[in-house]
């Protein structure tokens, strides 16, 4: 191993040190250089500590020789996989064709974690489910389909995620031709916008999928109260259910999936849902509340919105659900200050709480909320009767808040402002869109004393204007 110092004296070393460039003709050209340029280099790095030389110096003749040429040739797999994790799609197709080693490094099921495969299924391609198998690749997105999903299943059988939504010509017959084998890998699938869907479907998906945990039906407006009779019976891991705009779902339906329908099951553990969408299901009352309340005490996120039959007394049913952590109830016409009242006597570890459009909710309502929800950390109050008054008391009492939405709450004043920046510490995003009773001062008052990551105010800087 050379020496430092030997470096420093070697006459050989000082000679080409002090020689001019050398010029080398090239077939793109002359280039020219100092030779050992890269040796001195190394030395001054040697003497920081950061490394040691790996010159040698022959001893026939005082020949020096370099061994610094190091290239990506020289990473480990390893390496290689964590630096291709962050390419896209695309790009880790090119880099499969470089070489053998970066095509071995990026076939690596490490590099194609997470990732989800976007299809179009309008022709048979054998090839390609075999590729993403190697890949580890197990979320499958289907952009459009022909005839059948069979290839499809038969060529993934450990999918996890299978995403068929807005497939508008997906029918019973199609989702016939890939559930008609067991998957029990299969975690979540989503069939939003498929309107061709029956319960016919949901039958087949309840025998085969057992170990289902997400299923997204919103938008299938065929699936009916026996639809959710056969999820009860068939899965029971299912944890987040989405009924949006299923318009056929109706009181008989909910008392299904809670397991509530009067027939003998006692044998069968009831569901552990935890997450209900039923947005837009307009022929539930307050009874299928009730339901959830008696069947389904695991339910943590329930999502009520525009159902516009739902009452206060449904709240009362609400209210004894422990778990629940968010509820949405946005344009639910006929919820009132008492119904939030029944909700904040019982739902004491709500989170998250959705009242815009709510147009019976008063600064009582407040004043219910300031009593009761004190774990509230996002509120929503869009276009709500509130006034300075009801705002004022929960700013005394909510210090968890970290979101607040009062857009279109035109009575609000800068009287809000000041008590929301004097009290409510952890606030981060506040909505004040068509607040148009608020000033400049106002704005900046908040502004100043609160570190908010987020503020909308965008027609009310109309209306200064």
């Amino acid at each position: 191993m050379t020496d430092v110092n030997l470096i420093e004296t070697d006459p050989v070393i000082l000679q080409h040190r002090e020689s001019k460039p050398v010029v080398v003709s090239g077939r793109t050209g002359n280039v020219s250089f100092k030779p050992y340029d890269d040796i001195f280099r190394r030395k001054k790095r040697c003497r920081a500590g950061e490394e040691r030389s790996t010159d040698e110096v022959s001893s026939s003749g005082g020949e020096v020789t370099s061994d610094l040429s190091r290239t990506v040739d020289h990473l480990y797999p390893e390496l290689l996989c964590l630096i291709f994790r962050h390419l896209d799609v695309e790009s880790k197709g090119r880099v499969a064709q470089v070489c053998v080693k970066w095509r071995n490094a990026v076939y690596s099921k490490s590099v194609w974690k997470g990732l989800t495969a976007r299809l179009h299924l309008k022709r048979s391609n054998p090839t390609v489910y075999p590729s993403l198998v190697l890949r580890g690749v197990q979320r499958v997105q289907v952009l459009s389909l022909r005839k059948s999903i069979r290839e499809l299943v038969v060529g993934m059988p450990r999918i996890q995620v299978l995403d068929l939504s807005g497939c508008y010509n997906l029918s019973d017959a199609v989702l016939d031709t890939g559930f008609n084998r067991d998957l029990p890998d299969l975690r979540s699938i989503n069939l939003s916008l498929c309107k061709k869907v029956t319960d016919n479907s949901l039958g087949r998906i309840a025998t085969h999928c057992k170990n289902l945990e997400n299923l997204d039906l919103g938008g299938c407006t065929k699936i009916t109260n026996t639809g959710l009779l056969l999820i009860s019976l068939g899965l029971k891991s299912l944890r987040s259910l989405n009924l949006r705009s299923c318009w056929q779902i109706t009181d008989t339906g909910i008392s299904h999936l809670a397991g509530l329908d009067g027939k003998a099951r006692d044998a069968q553990p009831p569901l552990v849902l935890e997450t209900l969408v039923l947005q837009d299901c307009q022929k539930l009352s307050d009874d299928a509340l009730g339901f959830l309340a008696r069947g389904l005490p695991t339910l943590r996120r329930i999502n009520l919105s525009f159902c516009a039959s739902i009452t206060d007394t449904g709240m009362i049913s609400l209210a004894r659900l422990a778990a629940v952590e968010e509820l949405n109830l946005r344009f639910c016409d006929n919820i009132s200050d008492i119904g939030v009242g029944y909700l904040a006597e019982g739902s004491l570890g709500l989170h998250a709480l959705d009242l815009s459009f709510c147009d019976r909710v008063t600064d009582g309502a407040l004043a219910h909320i300031a009593s009761g929800l004190f774990n509230l950390k996002s509120l929503a109050m869009a276009s709500c009767m509130v006034q300075d008054e009801g705002m004022a008391k929960l700013a005394k009492t909510l210090l968890d808040l970290d979101t607040l939405n009062v857009g279109q709450c035109s009575r609000i004043t800068d009287r809000t402002l000041i008590c929301l920046a004097d009290n409510l510490r952890k606030l981060r995003s506040i909505d004040l869109y068509g607040c148009s009773n608020v000033s400049a001062a106002g704005i900046n008052y908040l502004r100043e004393r609160l570190n908010l990551s987020n503020i909308n105010t965008g027609l009310w800087l109309q209306t200064e204007a």
